[in-house]
């Protein structure tokens, strides 16, 4: 059995993970982390 679909509301601010399973990292490279933020931040 699938989970519900996720809710998504207008306006709404969400959270933002910074490591992956298990704790993993989820950049290769610092420049992927920094690719990661300029995106985050347009």
């Amino acid at each position: 059995m699938s989970r519900p679909l996720r809710l998504e509301y207008v306006d709404a601010l969400y959270h933002a993970t910074s490591c992956g399973d298990r704790r993993d990292d989820i950049y290769e490279s610092d420049s992927d982390r920094q690719a990661f933020l300029v995106l985050l931040s347009a």
